[in-house]
């Protein structure tokens, strides 16, 4: 035994000889669903896609990526949303979905001003629906040359820009200030708030925790994120959204068949007991929190929710903070009416919703997540 080296994986007791055939395993990197981050500003010319290859690499629900843009038009983009990544079980009215195609629309207008353009934008042009998402635009953008416009200091971080899901570092605390520096950052109407005081964070720690447990407790919640996984580089690759695993655990369990997602649906398994504690484990590490409201709840307000909690995540990696949106307690579906209540009991004032909430704290640095490239999103 002492003679070889062997991967202890999970925490769970499964042990995998370290052979050469698993180190290659083991440091397999889905390197084509990562180029899109080393293409960014990068491969285009052409001023709309030089802005939509940073847009493509903001944050959204599940890594879903639902959006699709048409360029037929001059100096134009017109966005829409793929309706068929939508998350009908966690997000029922797509109103996080929305949220996540606001951060795409603030990302995209950042970048066309680094390179002189202003971009003028119609929200939903054609009408929405509050119950669901369809074939209407989004939005219509409207490229124009501007030698004046002022450049976003926030868009120096888009491509250092992460959701960190990884434990954070309760020994370290956040500022108040800190916080606060973090809010001036929203600028399209939302209010901002957060506390890194310790009553609340227990308070949220306990509610966000208990929230997360409903979700996977709730076998039709968890089987639209478990079906959503994707398990080491074949997987990645192949779909480069969703949620994905790799790196050297992941890519062992996977090609051992360890790690599936059947095993990680059946409660009675390992690999589901281990998962939970381990997603947890997160929650109970918030060493802060913070949280953003609208008066109302339209798509316009969410399209505005989105292009600010974009900013708020630029401006937390500004200043070396983790965030990770913890949804869980916001979503629309009747197993977590309750926590749903609750939450904007606590949080919202006058009748507010609540559109976004998170942690914060300090962790380790996590890689980029996967994405289709620009062309796969071109109409």
């Amino acid at each position: 035994m002492n003679r070889r080296k062997f991967l202890s994986l999970t925490g769970g007791g499964i042990i995998v000889a370290a052979t050469a055939t698993v180190g290659t395993i083991a440091s397999r990197s889905p390197a084509a669903a990562l180029a899109p981050w080393d293409q960014a500003g990068v491969v285009y010319d052409e001023p709309r896609k030089r802005a939509l290859s940073y847009a493509i690499l903001a944050p959204n629900p599940h890594n879903r990526q639902p959006w699709m843009v048409d360029l037929s038009q001059p100096d134009t983009v017109i966005l829409t949303v793929d309706t068929n990544r939508l998350l009908p079980h966690t997000d029922p009215f797509s109103r996080q979905i929305t949220i996540g195609l606001g951060c795409f629309l603030e990302v995209m207008t950042m970048a066309a001003a680094e390179d002189g353009y202003a971009v003028d934008l119609q929200i939903f042009p054609e009408g929405s629906d509050a119950a669901a998402l369809d074939g209407r635009p989004v939005a219509i953008a409207t490229f124009r040359a501007d030698p004046n416009i002022a450049k976003d200091p926030l868009f120096q971080h888009v491509m250092d820009r992460r959701s960190n899901k990884e434990p954070y570092d309760t020994s370290r605390t956040v500022d108040p200030a800190v916080v606060a520096q973090i809010a001036t950052a929203a600028i399209h109407g939302t209010r901002v708030d957060g506390s890194v005081a310790g009553d609340s964070i227990a308070t949220l720690r306990k509610l966000t925790t208990e929230a997360l447990s409903i979700e996977i407790d709730t076998p039709h919640t968890f089987k639209e994120s478990v079906d959503l996984f994707r398990i080491g580089k074949a997987e990645i690759e192949a779909n480069p959204d969703g949620i994905d695993f790799s790196g050297p655990m992941f890519e062992t369990l996977g090609a051992f068949g360890l790690m599936t997602r059947e095993a990680t649906l059946d409660t009675d398994s390992m690999m589901f007991e281990q998962g939970k504690v381990a997603v947890l484990e997160n929650t109970e590490t918030a060493m802060g929190h913070l949280w953003q409201t609208t008066t109302g709840n339209t798509r316009a307000d969410q399209i505005a929710a989105g292009r600010d909690w974009v900013r708020l995540n630029l401006a937390a990696t500004s200043l070396g903070v983790a965030m990770q949106p913890l949804s869980q307690a916001l979503q629309e579906y009747p197993e977590m009416d309750d926590h749903y209540a609750r939450i904007h009991d606590m949080l919202a004032r006058n009748g507010e919703t609540v559109q976004m909430l998170c942690r914060l704290g300090y962790g380790i640095a996590v890689n980029r997540s996967p994405r289709w490239p620009l062309e796969a999103k071109l109409i």
